[in-house]
């Protein structure tokens, strides 16, 4: 059966049933709706043209609002889109959506109900027109038949060629699933870093596999609910990791909500799919002895792996901080430094006299070029942020962990953690508690004293003073 929007925007037109003079081609119609508009409140609202201001990266649609039979309330009807959307000037969107509109007001006004199967109506009125033609009353040009219109009845035969209909109905190009991801993709790829594009299209091809496989017959990408979104986070938990399987379904929800946001969709399904629990990497902190056993090692088996963990330590920098670092960020005369930090935001930071003993002239380097790179300090490396990481993360295991057949907790990041536990220790030798974590917040770039309260307790940074003297005043010390 086809849908009440199909009678307006259908491709092979029919202004020749809804543009003749009412009284002589739809008089029985027309009357009805006169004697509505004297009785009674309209059924309908106008018809309303939606733009998006102008920006033709989102849907335009014409809505309107009809009354739902059963509480006689006026209630939304589906947006009518058509095919404006594929059209890529303000002027041509406005003009097909006009005559949607038009179209739409017509139709309302001649009795038909988007509650209810129009078919019968419409092709009476056509039937109509058709005997008015042969009459010669009323002159028009041939316009192609409905024989393509998908109609729904009670025979088992008719339902069988109805299925066969169905399956012919044209979706929107926006509206395939392959094109409403890559689209989302797209329009998504500016506003983030390219390491977050990689893991949405990483995810999005895996998912797309899944369907081809697994829901071939599925075409639009409203036709993907929570079912079909379960089964594929359900078949990716067989083969990946917690961490894994959350950055999946993570993704996914970032790209699908797009297509909310762009009125492909009013929902998405993945929004409703629960994480799963990891357990968190425990960076272990190093004991000073530890500390000075590496440092010294890597003096002579690695000085540019010894200086990014010097940075990494002296500095209290992350180590993906580390691995944007360029010579132009580092600012001598100041002793400052500007970087990205974990969110992107771009920070100034000062350069303590430690980190500035260990570091080598930088004043005859390019200053585009990366400050660590595999071979040289202050060199062009053409390499991914994840690259970057990766290769230090990689070299610091080859090189010291298994050396000194360290533990998988002891990392790059663990040097940060260590010297914030050194630098909060002496701290508390001259001051309070609170003036302590108040200075210390400084250094490590916490915002607030809630977020570096947590940050020592997870990291056993702070630990409590002897309480030996409490038990030896109570009933215990009597004992």
């Amino acid at each position: 059966m086809p849908s009440f929007n199909d009678f307006i925007t259908f491709e092979y037109r029919h202004e020749h049933v809804l543009e003749h003079d009412p009284e002589h081609v739809l008089e029985h119609d027309f009357d009805f709706n006169i004697q509505q508009k004297l009785t009674k409140r309209l059924p309908y609202s106008p018809p309303k043209i939606y733009d998006a201001k102008g920006d033709l990266s989102k849907r335009w649609y014409v809505y309107f609002s009809y009354r739902n039979p059963k509480d006689g309330k006026l209630t939304r009807m589906k947006n009518i889109y058509g095919n404006v959307n594929q059209y890529k000037t303000k002027r041509d969107r406005l003009a097909l959506l006009s005559k949607y509109s038009s179209r739409l007001l017509r139709l309302l006004e001649l009795g038909f109900n988007p509650y209810q199967d129009n078919l019968e109506k419409f092709l009476e009125s056509k039937k109509r027109i058709s005997a008015q033609d042969q009459k010669g009353q009323v002159v028009v040009q041939e316009k192609p038949s409905l024989q393509n219109i998908p109609v729904q009845t009670s025979s088992g035969s008719n339902q069988s060629n109805s299925v066969k209909e169905e399956e012919k109905k044209v979706i929107p190009k926006d509206m395939l699933i392959k094109n409403a991801f890559m689209d989302a993709l797209e329009r998504k790829t500016p506003g983030v870093k390219q390491s977050t594009i990689q893991g949405y299209t990483y995810s999005v091809n895996s998912f797309l596999d899944f369907m081809k496989k697994k829901y071939p017959k599925l075409k639009s990408i409203d036709q993907i609910d929570k079912k079909v979104a379960q089964s594929f986070m359900t078949e990716r938990k067989k083969s990946v990791g917690a961490k894994t399987y959350n950055n999946t379904r993570i993704n996914l929800s970032a790209v699908m909500q797009d297509m909310v946001d762009h009125d492909l969709l009013d929902t998405h399904p993945f929004e409703k799919i629960k994480n799963l629990k990891t357990q968190p990497l425990r960076h272990k902190t190093y004991k000073p002895e530890e500390v000075k056993k590496i440092f010294d090692y890597l003096k002579d088996a690695d000085p540019i792996l010894l200086l990014y963990v010097q940075f990494i330590a002296y500095g209290i920098f992350r180590p993906l901080e580390v691995n944007r670092l360029k010579i132009g960020d580092i600012d001598l005369v100041n002793k400052q430094v500007e970087l990205k930090t974990k969110t992107r935001k771009r920070i100034i930071k000062r350069l303590p006299r430690i980190l500035l003993d260990v570091l080598p002239d930088l004043s005859h380097l390019d200053s585009n070029n990366y400050l660590f790179t595999p071979t040289e300090i202050g060199g062009v490396w053409d390499a991914s942020e994840n690259n970057r990481r990766d290769h230090f993360s990689k070299r610091y295991k080859f090189v010291v962990k298994d050396k000194f057949k360290m533990h998988k907790d002891y990392t790059l990041y663990s040097f940060r953690h260590t010297f914030i536990s050194f630098i909060y220790a002496e701290l508390r030798k001259q001051h309070s508690q609170f003036a302590a974590k108040s200075l210390l917040m400084e250094i490590t770039g916490h915002q607030t004293l809630t977020a570096l309260d947590k940050y020592l307790r997870d990291h056993s940074i702070e630990i409590a003073e002897d309480h030996s003297h409490y038990l030896d005043n109570s009933i215990y010390g009597e004992l």
